[in-house]
């Protein structure tokens, strides 16, 4: 496909990318339950919240639906453009889940949506960062430190693998857009006061979610 028009359909399907990460994976899940997923549990559409209110096949569901927003922007653009083109629609999407419109702006914190972008480019290291992610969260029960601990060595990996300027420059920006969005919980864990993935919480814009 001509360079010019690669750039075209890669900016065509911007917008696109991004209402797929919006779509409501924790919503509809928890619906099926009859529950609003919104009014419960911290009152967040993520994996970890599901987790909490219905247990870890429904936040796995949940956690692969999100991922998989990712994955479907990133392979288009990856078809078209290559990786300049799986990461501009890939984050697109990444910034559709952190923000979608139908919900104030106010999403989840971006962790299986960023993961579904980065097993399309990485996927070995995306599959051992899954298998670091579930451990910590597994172990400790927090999915803010499995979380944190992902979104600090995907960078990392992808410097140590000889990735592209541009790869290393976009990971950082994801991660960086991640831990920020983890601040209240890198607070609440200074305090001693992080919700358990098995504790339940009262609704607030905080909590951690994917």
């Amino acid at each position: 496909m001509a360079h010019n028009g690669a750039v075209t359909w890669i900016l065509a399907l911007v917008p696109v990318a991004y209402l797929l990460g919006t779509f409501p994976s924790a919503g509809l899940v928890a619906r099926r339950a009859g529950i609003d997923v919104t009014r419960s549990g911290s009152g967040n559409p993520g994996a970890s919240n599901v987790v909490r209110l219905m247990g870890w096949k429904a936040g796995v569901l949940v956690f692969v639906l999100d991922a998989a927003k990712g994955a479907i922007a990133a392979g288009a653009g990856l078809a078209i453009d290559g990786h300049r083109g799986a990461w501009i629609l890939g984050v697109a999407a990444v910034v559709g889940h952190v923000f979608p419109v139908w919900r104030r702006f106010k999403g989840g914190r971006g962790v299986a949506t960023g993961g579904g972008v980065f097993v399309v480019l990485y996927p070995i290291v995306t599959l051992v960062l899954a298998v670091v992610w579930v451990a910590i969260a597994r172990g400790l029960h927090k999915a803010s430190v499995a979380s944190l601990t992902v979104a600090v060595l995907a960078p990392v990996t992808v410097i140590v693998l000889g990735g592209s300027l541009l790869d290393v420059l976009i990971v950082t920006a994801v991660a960086v857009l991640l831990i920020g969005r983890h601040l209240p919980n890198l607070r609440r864990l200074v305090r001693g006061e992080e919700h358990g993935l098995a504790q339940p919480t009262a609704p607030d814009d905080d909590a951690p979610e994917t």
